[in-house]
């Protein structure tokens, strides 16, 4: 189940990305709304991964644009610390849940 995953801190994501493929998840990660909208275009992502940064407009744009491209779900996040506790709490099940139901 390939995840994409944007936020507005690049450090955020990178921590994300790596909780995630060392779980053994496909992951890319992104920080702006123009490369997240040109992966979804070009590339199929089951699960889109929005950080809190994210603001209301951005966020609603994104949503409406994975819905049209074959994300099968949208998962709102803000992290929390330690991150890689919160990906694997938050995160991972629900991608999981996706992956499951096919």
């Amino acid at each position: 189940m390939r995840t994409l995953v944007l936020g507005r801190t690049p450090a955020r994501v990178t921590a994300v990305l790596t909780t995630l493929r060392e779980d053994g998840f496909d992951a890319e990660g992104v920080s702006t709304d123009e490369e997240a909208l040109k992966l979804m275009e070009a590339e199929e992502f089951g699960v889109l991964i929005i950080g809190g940064g994210v603001g209301p407009d951005s966020r609603a744009a994104i949503k409406a644009f994975a819905a049209e491209h074959r994300v099968r779900r949208v998962i709102d996040g803000a992290l929390t610390q330690p991150f890689d506790v919160y990906v694997r709490r938050e995160f991972e099940p629900l991608i999981r849940q996706v992956a499951a139901e096919g």
